[in-house]
């Protein structure tokens, strides 16, 4: 812009600060939502220890979903303020001509036409954008008070409504995200660097490339004396007067919002002792049944025990710590903890282990535990190996004189 140029000013102090801090508001919501919505990822696990971990994360997104809710109360005041008070056009709204301005628009991108639509003061790519977020706003504000309300919500509501606010309320949080950096991105700061917002200014070449139906109607009231509008006064205090009764609604439902409930998932802190929980508290005592059966291979006697005291919790299609031990493959492949059966070393093997380490609900007989671990010093033999083929084994290996 030269320095010559004349200057439009487009943007007021006020515009500027609410687009500042909308924009602060969601990079915040952004950042501390998509690390929650992907968070398994290595950039998450950074993001969440810098910011003091996730309860942090969660006070932090909601504090900005506060702001965000605050300055759309305002932003409803400052558009019912120009439009009724200073009575001024809706030009954020699509129009016909809008249409007409796309067509055009492609073609000129696409070489058929020489010039480029010629536009008021917003453009359709702004109108979209901004009609994209007025939209995207509501729809994170009513989701997130079910996510925020869930226990609220649902005395009312099916259930259903909980996980679907949650798959809604990500799924428009990235398309957001992706939305700013492809769309507004190009726009704003790459098809050409537009100051206005920093500034409040635009210079009249940009004016006359951008917005030259704007400049011409400016250029036009120049010379014109102002109107006096002798009701303008009247519509002020009205409006204002209607506007604070429902600002004060709105930020009394927005206090009710965010203090209605407690989250009804919260990450406790871990205690400084560590207790290991191995069954579910359905079961409250400890429960002794006999077993006398020998303990000789899995098919004789070791599947029958696991069978009768063990599958109960550690069987069926979603087994307790994720061990099975209905079948022999299974057992052996044990859970998420310490392997369940090691062969040949039971002080490694978890039924054995949690037996004599921790108040296991299910507690084995002496008797039982010895066979057992014989059992496993043994090799956890599947098959009960016969004296008659041991004794052939033994030959076989035995060296010649």
């Amino acid at each position: 812009m030269m320095a010559s140029e004349r200057r439009f000013l487009r943007f007021r102090l006020a515009y500027r600060l609410e687009h500042w801090l909308l924009v602060l508001s969601f990079t915040t919501l952004a950042l501390t939502g998509l690390v929650q919505k992907f968070a398994q990822s290595e950039i998450s696990f950074a993001l969440i220890n810098a910011l003091g971990g996730i309860e942090t994360v969660r006070v932090i997104h909601r504090v900005a979903a506060t702001v965000l809710v605050l300055e759309s109360i305002y932003h409803i005041g400052i558009v019912g303020y120009n439009l009724i008070v200073r009575r001024y056009k809706a030009d954020l709204m699509l129009y016909p001509s809008d249409l007409r301005n796309v067509v055009q628009a492609l073609m000129y991108n696409l070489g058929f036409r020489q010039e480029r639509p010629r536009q008021g003061r917003f453009t359709f790519e702004e109108k979209a954008e901004y009609l994209a977020l007025v939209w995207g706003t509501v729809v994170m504000i009513v989701t997130g008070f079910v996510l925020w309300n869930p226990i609220a919500v649902t005395s009312s509501l099916p259930g259903e409504f909980v996980p679907a606010a949650k798959a809604v309320h990500s799924g428009e949080a990235l398309l957001a995200v992706l939305a700013i950096i492809v769309w507004h991105m190009y726009h704003v700061h790459l098809r050409h660097f537009n100051r206005s917002m920093f500034t409040g200014y635009m210079g009249e070449h940009e004016m006359r490339e951008e917005h030259p139906l704007e400049l011409a109607e400016r250029e036009a009231e120049a010379g014109e004396a102002p109107v006096p509008d002798r009701w303008y006064g009247l519509r002020r205090r009205l409006y204002l007067g209607l506007y604070g009764g429902f600002a004060l609604v709105a930020v009394g439902l927005v206090a009710l919002f965010v203090s209605f409930e407690q989250t009804a998932i919260v990450t406790l802190p871990p205690d400084e002792e560590t207790v290991h929980a191995f069954a579910p508290a359905i079961v409250p005592t400890p429960v002794l049944v006999s077993f006398d059966a020998p303990l000789t291979s899995w098919e004789d006697g070791v599947g029958e025990l696991f069978a009768m005291k063990c599958a109960f919790c550690h069987g069926g299609s979603i087994p307790l710590s994720n061990l099975d031990l209905s079948s022999y493959d299974s057992a052996m492949l044990g859970g998420t903890s310490l392997p369940a059966i090691t062969p040949s070393d039971p002080e490694n093997s978890g039924v054995i282990v949690h037996q004599i380490t921790t108040d296991h609900p299910v507690e084995l007989t002496a008797d039982e535990l010895v066979k057992l671990t014989l059992w496993i010093e043994d090799g956890a033999p599947l098959t009960k190996v016969s004296d008659e083929a041991l004794s052939t084994e033994e030959a076989a290996t035995e060296e010649p004189d």
